[in-house]
C-alpha cells in the first residue's frame, strides 16, 4: 500500500485539495443559507415562512447526489458549469437545509421570555434575535452542527460523480489504472479521517468550552 501511495501521491494530495477547497467553501456557504433559512421560518411574516419550509421540506428529501447531477447535467447547459462547481453547489444547498433546521430547533429551545424580555426592552424582532436569542441558539446547537459539517466532509465525495478531482474521483481513476480495487480506498479513507477527525475533536471542545 506504501508503494502504491508513493507512486500515486500528487494525485491523493491533488484530490485530498479539491475535496478541502469543496469542503470549506460547502461549509461556508451552507452555514449562510442554513441560518438565512432559519430564521425565514421563524420570520413575523407568513409568505417568508412558508419559502422557508418548502426549501427545506424539498431539499432534505431529495437524494444528494439527484440535486448534484441537476446542476451537473441541466443547469451547466445554461451556465457551463463544471463537475467541481456543481458539485459543490450541490453539497451546499443540501447541507443547508440540515443546518437550517438544525439552528431553527435551536432557536425554538430558547426559552420565550428571552425574546419576550428583549422586545419589552425596545429591541427590534432583528436585534432581539441577534443580541439574545441566536447566541443562545447557536451554543445549544453545537454538538449537531458538528455532525453536520463531519457529515458534509464525507458527502463531498459525490463530486466523483461529477468528475469533480476530488478524493474518491483520484481513487476511482488509480484504481482503474492500477486495477486495485482495495488499496486506493483504504488510502482515501485515511485522508478522510485526516479531515474528519480534528473537525470532530474540535467542536467538541467548542461544546465542553460553551457549556462552561
Amino acid at each position: 500500500m506504501w508503494t502504491l501511495f508513493t507512486s500515486h501521491a500528487s494525485e491523493f494530495f491533488t484530490g485530498f485539495g479539491w475535496t478541502i477547497l469543496s469542503s470549506v467553501i460547502a461549509l461556508i456557504g451552507s452555514t449562510i443559507l442554513g441560518l438565512g433559512f432559519a430564521l425565514l421560518q421563524i420570520v413575523p411574516n407568513r409568505f417568508a415562512n412558508i419559502v422557508g419550509k418548502i426549501y427545506i421540506e424539498v431539499v432534505r428529501n431529495i437524494p444528494l447526489l439527484v440535486i448534484t447531477m441537476f446542476f451537473y447535467v441541466v443547469v451547466a447547459k445554461v451556465l457551463n458549469l463544471n463537475g467541481f462547481v456543481s458539485g459543490t453547489i450541490g453539497l451546499t444547498l443540501y447541507t443547508s437545509a440540515f443546518i437550517a433546521e438544525t439552528i431553527r430547533a435551536g432557536i425554538n429551545s430558547v426559552d420565550s421570555g428571552q425574546y419576550e424580555g428583549a422586545r419589552s426592552n425596545g429591541l427590534s424582532w432583528w436585534q432581539a434575535m441577534r443580541y439574545v436569542v441566536l447566541p443562545q441558539a447557536i451554543r445549544l446547537v453545537i454538538p449537531p452542527l458538528g455532525n453536520q459539517f463531519v457529515n458534509l466532509i464525507k458527502n463531498s465525495s459525490v463530486l466523483a460523480f461529477v468528475a469533480g478531482l476530488d478524493l474518491m474521483y483520484q481513487a476511482n481513476m488509480i484504481s482503474q489504472l492500477t486495477f486495485d480495487t482495495f488499496g486506493p480506498y483504504i488510502i482515501v479513507a485515511i485522508f478522510y479521517l485526516i479531515l474528519t477527525l480534528p473537525l470532530s475533536y474540535y467542536m467538541r471542545y467548542l461544546e465542553n468550552k460553551t457549556d462552561r
